[in-house]
């Protein structure tokens, strides 16, 4: 097994909050950019973290939550969790809609 990999589970932690960020962006339309903003750092920061070469760090994973309006456990938890707890006013607009019946 490799290091950071937990039995029976398929992502390591620092995937697992790599692809919740990426997710959440997503679903807010926002960028690294306004990411880094928010977090206070450099968007090549956010870029380097995004891409494996340097860690989120356990400050950075309660500020991303912090940020996103969830729970850092459900950040944790991977992207699904996390964009199902993302708080509806955090959602960007123009995305798919139900169709009324």
């Amino acid at each position: 097994m490799r290091p950071g990999r937990v039995a029976g589970v398929g992502l390591s932690l620092g995937e697992r909050v790599r692809s919740s960020v990426a997710a959440l962006m997503h679903a807010t339309g926002e960028s690294q950019a306004d990411v880094a903003v928010a977090l206070g750092v450099s968007q090549a920061q956010v870029s380097r973290r995004q891409s494996g070469s340097a860690a989120w760090s356990l400050a950075d994973c309660d500020a991303l939550a912090a940020h996103f309006g969830i729970d850092v456990l459900d950040l944790l938890a991977g992207p699904t969790r996390a964009c199902e707890t993302l708080p509806v006013r955090k959602r960007r607009s123009g995305g798919p809609r139900a169709v009324a019946r």
